[in-house]
Order: structure tokens, then C-alpha cells, then sequence
């Protein structure tokens, strides 16, 4: 296992007149435009973050500055190690040395061994994968996470840095194309100014000389900020995600209740309803509404942040409603306002001198969960020992995301995971949603047949199953 080693004395050094007004503006560096986008002071962050964040966020910073030079030229790694280093075990010198020459990127885990090992994949830079020893991070992290590191070789094996910052999808994405947009404007800037000061360097040229190494170094404070920015939106974003059905609806359930007019038979009822091509009879007094297999309801695409409830029956049908005859009256159940008055149109003129006009009653999403957390009442138990329970959930994960192949998908720029599978730029979306998902999964609880979930036969059945590295 890895050396731990203890870095007091630099730390120490750092608060001295000499270096602790510099480590106070690289700290600020690494939070101010977080800050800034939060509308927060600095010094309001110690009231917000946990010491565990904070202590994160100064050793960023602390890492940053060891590995940088000043506009003087000098550097806190290289002056503590000349005028204290004698001090410390060679070991630790090693590793001040090597933190001296090291730059943050963002890594892809994967093939954890909690307790031991993982292997990372550097995202930024071209290189083969590096296996690295760690012991507490292995413990939390899961295949497919992604972070922000320093990669450090010792002799006893490869390391990281104290500094570990997990990014999820969406903001390391944000990261890379943070970077990429730096390194494209990096070239014309550097020409412009050697021209006004009478030099001439191309574009190209300058490109070239901004090595991945160089960028991260010099960018290693935007690692801290999105990290941070994204840790204060999900402090203060309280706001529960968008709810909608397969029409992209908002979910509202809304129920019409039809009132038999005296003296019509339910056997009459019962003949209408069976007579309208849409419902599907599931029982003596329930009918399904379903989406026309001819025709199918137009799926919207899932927002970023939201849910879709996509009902369907066991042919794959999408379930629009209920209809059932309930004592003296037929009810329409739906989830929404439009749907509501689709089957108020699809009922009305087969049940004309039926029924009298409906009576209707809503209930948003919110008023639904709030009434089911006041009963107190658990949902109701499957008497099947737990093989069986855990057989059917991973039968209906396996029908559900069949489906999803064929759905419109945000993070493919609305296409299906099948057609965007078709192109090299698709299949590297592809790759990292069956990541995303994978990734997800592998945080429920031990022993949750969700987290158990195999998605390889996804990779196969989209033909990516050689990029699943």
C-alpha cells in the first residue's frame, strides 16, 4: 500500500510572511468565480460548506500553488525543499518533488478495488490508462466516476494527490469543453501579442506549444470553481425535477366521473364501452385507454432535470388512462389535462343518453404524495420469497430499457440510442450514457437488484461493446 505522507512542515510554511499573503489570492482563485455565480462573499462559503469541502477546496488550492511559478520565478515546493527539506524523510521529499511537477486532469474510474486500487483514464491528455494505488477514495468511488486528481509515481507504485474532486456528468462535460475552448483561443491570442511586440508567431506554432500539461497547469483553478459551482446549486436548488408523461405533459391526475342516468342498465354501459376501438377490456368493469398501435402517441423528448412516467402494457402499448365502472357511475382516470379532455371526447358521444355531464376532480403530483405520506401506509408488500422479487425487477428493467433504445434520448441530442449508434460522434455519446447508467446503478444499496443490474447486453445490442473500456 501506498506511503501516507504527512506534509505539516510545508503546510506551516505556507502561513509564514512570506507565502501566506500569495496562498491567500490562490485560494480566492479557485473560488471566486463559484462565488460570483452564486451571487455569495468569499467568507460566506465557512457557513455553507462542511470542513470536509472546505478542506477539499484549500488543498486544491494548495496544490496548485506548489506545482506553479510565480511571476518572480520562485516556487513554494522548490524553496521549502532548499531550505527545509533535510528535515523531512526522503520519501516525503520524493513526493513534494513530484506534486512539485504535477497537474490536475480529470480521470475516468474504473476497475475499483475498494480498500486497494482503481485504474484511471485521463480524459484531457492522450495516454493508456494508469492503475493507481488508493486506499479511502476506492471506498466511495464506483465504476465510471468521474474526477479530479493529481496523478503522482512513487516507488512503491502510482498514487493520488490529497486532492480529490468527483465531478458528475454533466459538469465534467462542462469541464472538458471548458478546456477545449481555452486551448482553441490559446493560439491567436499568443500570436496577437507577440505581434504588438514586434515579433511574429503563428497560430499553429503557438498551438503547438501549448502542451495538455501546460494547459492544465495554468487552468487548474477552473477545476475548484465548477466543482464548487456545481456542490452550491445542489446546496440551494431545492426545486423537484419536472414530472410529465410520454406527451410531455405535466403530471396532473385528473379524474372524470360520469353519473349513470336512471334506469340505464350497466350491461348497456359495459356494450358502449366495449364497442370503442380504443379501450381494451381488462376485467368485468375496467377498461385500459391505449395509445393506437397505428398511430402511437408521439413520444417528447425527457427534459435534463426531469422525470418521464411512460405507462405501457405487456405488448409494449402505451397506456393513455383507465375507465372503470364504479357503483353507478363511469370514471376516467388520466394524467393530465390534455389526456383529460382527449377521453372526454373519446366517451361522451358512445355514451350520449348514458351518462350525465362528468363531474371533475384534480390533484397535482405534490398533493398525491403529500396525501400518501399522511396515511402513513406502505405500499403493499409481494408475498414471493426474494429470488422472485429480485427475477421480476430485473425482467422489468430489461423490458424498460428495450424501450429506451428507441426513444429520443436528451443526452443524444434526441435521438434514440439506436440511431445515434449509427455514427462514430453518436457512438461516443452512446459509450458515455451506457456509462451514466452503469454508473447510477452501481450506487444503490448492496444487495439492491437495481444496482445488481447487468447492462452489457446494451453495449452488444448497440454494437459498442469493444469501447466498453
Amino acid at each position: 500500500m501506498p506511503v501516507i505522507h504527512k506534509l505539516d512542515g510545508l503546510i506551516a510554511w505556507t502561513r509564514g510572511p512570506e507565502w501566506r499573503e500569495v496562498m491567500a489570492e490562490t485560494l480566492v482563485r479557485h473560488v471566486d468565480k463559484a462565488c460570483a455565480g452564486a451571487d455569495l462573499e468569499i467568507g460566506d462559503l465557512s457557513d455553507i460548506l462542511d470542513d470536509a469541502a472546505q478542506g477539499v477546496i484549500w488543498g486544491a488550492a494548495f496544490e496548485d500553488l506548489l506545482s506553479s511559478d510565480l511571476p518572480d520565478g520562485r516556487n513554494l515546493a522548490d524553496e521549502y525543499l532548499k531550505r527545509r527539506g533535510w528535515k523531512e524523510p526522503v520519501a516525503t521529499q520524493e513526493y513534494i518533488a513530484a506534486l512539485r511537477q504535477s497537474v490536475i486532469s480529470l480521470y475516468e474510474v474504473s476497475d475499483v478495488v475498494p480498500g486497494e486500487a482503481m485504474v484511471l483514464r485521463d480524459l484531457v491528455r492522450p495516454a493508456e490508462p494508469v492503475r493507481v494505488l488508493e486506499k479511502s477514495g476506492t471506498r466511495s468511488l464506483r465504476q465510471w466516476d468521474r474526477v479530479a486528481t493529481r496523478v503522482i509515481p512513487q516507488r512503491s507504485g502510482t498514487v493520488i494527490s490529497g486532492t480529490l474532486l468527483p465531478f458528475d456528468q454533466d459538469t465534467s462535460e462542462q469541464l472538458l469543453a471548458s478546456l477545449r475552448r481555452v486551448r482553441s483561443k490559446a493560439g491567436g491570442l499568443v500570436a496577437k501579442v507577440a505581434k504588438e511586440i514586434g515579433r511574429t508567431v503563428s497560430a499553429e506554432r503557438a498551438n503547438a506549444a501549448l502542451t495538455p500539461d501546460l494547459l492544465l497547469g495554468r487552468t487548474a483553478f477552473a477545476f475548484t470553481n465548477l466543482w464548487l459551482a456545481a456542490a452550491l446549486r445542489a446546496e440551494f436548488d431545492d426545486t423537484p425535477p419536472e414530472v410529465t408523461n410520454s406527451d410531455g405533459d405535466s403530471l396532473e391526475f385528473v379524474t372524470l366521473h360520469f353519473p349513470l342516468r336512471p334506469g340505464v342498465a350497466l350491461a348497456t354501459v359495459r356494450a358502449a364501452l366495449d364497442g370503442i376501438r380504443a379501450l381494451d377490456r381488462a376485467g368485468p368493469s375496467f377498461w385500459n385507454w391505449l395509445a393506437s398501435p397505428a398511430k402511437p402517441p408521439k413520444r417528447v423528448a425527457r427534459k435534463p432535470d426531469g422525470v418521464q412516467l411512460i405507462t405501457t402494457m405487456e405488448g409494449g402499448a402505451v397506456v393513455l388512462g383507465t375507465v372503470e365502472i364504479s357503483g353507478r357511475k363511469v370514471v376516467l382516470s388520466v394524467n393530465s389535462e390534455p389526456r383529460a379532455e382527449r377521453g372526454r371526447a373519446l366517451l361522451e358521444p358512445e355514451l350520449h343518453g348514458l351518462v350525465r355531464p362528468p363531474l371533475v376532480e384534480r390533484q397535482e403530483l405534490e398533493q398525491v404524495l403529500a396525501e400518501h405520506r399522511a396515511s402513513g401506509e406502505q405500499p403493499p408488500s409481494l408475498d414471493l420469497p426474494p429470488e422472485e422479487v429480485r427475477a421480476i425487477l430485473q425482467q422489468q428493467l430489461e423490458e424498460h430499457y428495450r424501450q429506451i433504445l428507441d426513444q429520443p434520448i436528451p443526452a443524444l441530442g434526441n435521438v434514440s440510442p439506436r440511431r445515434a449508434a449509427r455514427t462514430a460522434k453518436g457512438r461516443e455519446k452512446v459509450v458515455n450514457w451506457l456509462k451514466t447508467l452503469e454508473n447510477h446503478s452501481s450506487k444503490r444499496p448492496a444487495g439492491d437488484p437495481i444496482g445488481e443490474y447487468d447492462f452489457a447486453w446494451m453495449w452488444q445490442e448497440l454494437g459498442v461493446a469493444e469501447l466498453r473500456e
